[in-house]
């Protein structure tokens, strides 16, 4: 994990508006402000945007770096900082130093690129820590590749060089490689370094995809929405040089860590609950067709009824699983969280929700036609003592077909709110 900023913000939170990038703002920001009406538009071919959070040891350095590499390739260009409250004089020197400074407010390392992003004047953006790993002086390929039209450029440390010390064993051999596993598996990403903090990308790609988290995790949200609505992505080798700064860094490995994986498994629902969903299922289901018929024997061990409820609880959690992965899946794409999905909206137009109240009402009605069956069974035996190894294979099956119908039932319902159409 090579983002080094502060990550106070949470994950889902909102960046304060354009208007609140100069000054501080309490009030809530309209959820859509990235994709309000800019009349910042373009006027330069590339900004470098640097968050900042008391980085005076090294500010100059890399902002002298940023503007050599400019001048020397002839770039009309800015330097942008991004600053985030810092109390050690950062503001005046990247003035001196011929960068323009915007302060946001709201804290995090996603609130600052957001609020740099924002402001920013160029038609693309490379961002970059302040702290003087990254190498701002070989920028060319990042450059080359947004102008033959790939709309996000990453950086790879692992491809480029990662110099002694320049990164945590922690981070090097666990935390970015597993990371990037996890979201290349989820997402089907092209991306062999997820967390490289020197990237480029298109401006106006970003302001499209509404990025929101304030935190850390925004690195991991630009590589996921990119890879999610299909932008054209390229990677380039990258050095990763040790940090000239003197204290410690702003990142916390295990809480940023946490922050990273908590949103890619947020923004996958079939990661995080259709395929468990599906697994869970397919346990109980294969439980049942061994034990329903009767009890079996295995090695000496005696398997029964049970083992059969056992299974009744893996049906039911598997089958609430599969319906919090659709219930996810419609909120997020209805809060712009992810695009649409053709294929689930057509599946959905096939099940409207008086099919699925008369197919949870089937199920519900034969429920209680297996309950009634083990109440007239009962009364055949006088109300007495049964043999719970033949009742309870028609009472669990009842009692779960119960479960499921009014869960679909209620499911149906609550998937017609969330289909609502809104102004």
């Amino acid at each position: 994990m090579s983002v080094k900023e502060n990550a106070l913000g949470s994950f889902g939170t909102f960046v304060a508006p354009r208007e609140a990038i100069t000054e501080k703002n309490d009030s809530a920001p309209p959820r859509n402000w990235q994709r309000a009406e800019d009349a910042n538009l373009p006027t330069c071919e590339l900004s470098i945007v640097m968050p900042c959070l008391n980085e005076a040891e090294t500010l100059e350095v890399c902002i002298q770096k940023a503007r050599g590499f400019m001048e020397q390739h002839g770039i009309d260009g800015e330097v942008i900082i991004a600053d985030n409250g810092s109390t050690d004089g950062s503001q005046g020197l990247a003035t001196k130093c011929g960068a323009r400074v915007i302060d946001v407010p709201a804290k995090g390392y996603g609130s600052a690129l957001l609020g740099g992003i924002r402001s920013a004047r160029g038609r693309y953006i490379i961002m970059g820590d302040a702290d003087d790993s990254y190498d701002f002086v070989n920028l060319m390929p990042f450059v080359e590749k947004l102008r033959a039209g790939y709309d996000l450029v990453m950086g790879n440390r692992f491809r480029g060089g990662i110099k002694p010390n320049a990164m945590p064993p922690l981070h090097k051999y666990l935390g970015n490689p597993v990371l990037t596993f996890i979201g290349k598996l989820l997402f089907k990403s092209s991306c062999g370094d997820f967390h490289c903090g020197l990237r480029g990308f298109r401006r106006d790609a970003a302001i499209e995809l509404d990025l929101r988290t304030t935190g850390m995790e925004f690195a991991s949200e630009m590589v996921v929405k990119m890879t999610l609505n299909r932008k054209r992505i390229a990677e380039v080798p990258t050095t990763l040089s040790k940090d000239g700064r003197s204290r410690p860094p702003h990142l916390r490995s295990w809480h940023d860590g946490w922050r990273h994986l908590r949103f890619l498994l947020l923004y996958s629902p079939r990661w995080l609950f259709l395929y468990p969903g599906l697994v869970s299922m397919l346990i109980g289901l294969l439980s049942w067709a061994f034990l329903l018929p009767s009890p079996q024997l295995i090695r000496g061990i005696r398997l029964d009824v049970h083992t059969l409820l056992y299974g009744a609880l893996f049906l039911t959690l598997g089958y609430q699983s599969i319906i919090f992965a659709v219930f996810t899946k419609v909120f997020a794409i209805s809060e712009g969280l992810l695009p649409a999905d053709p294929k689930l909206e057509k599946h959905l137009s096939e099940v409207s929700l008086e099919k699925g109240l008369i197919f949870g009402g089937l199920t519900l009605l034969v429920g209680i036609a297996g309950s009634i069956l083990a109440v007239v069974n009962w009364e055949l035996r006088g109300f007495g003592l049964l043999n719970p190894s033949e009742t309870l294979r028609v009472v669990i099956p009842s009692v779960t077909a119960i479960a499921l119908g009014f869960q679909t039932m209620l499911s149906s319902l609550f998937l017609g709110v969330l289909r609502l159409r809104r102004r």
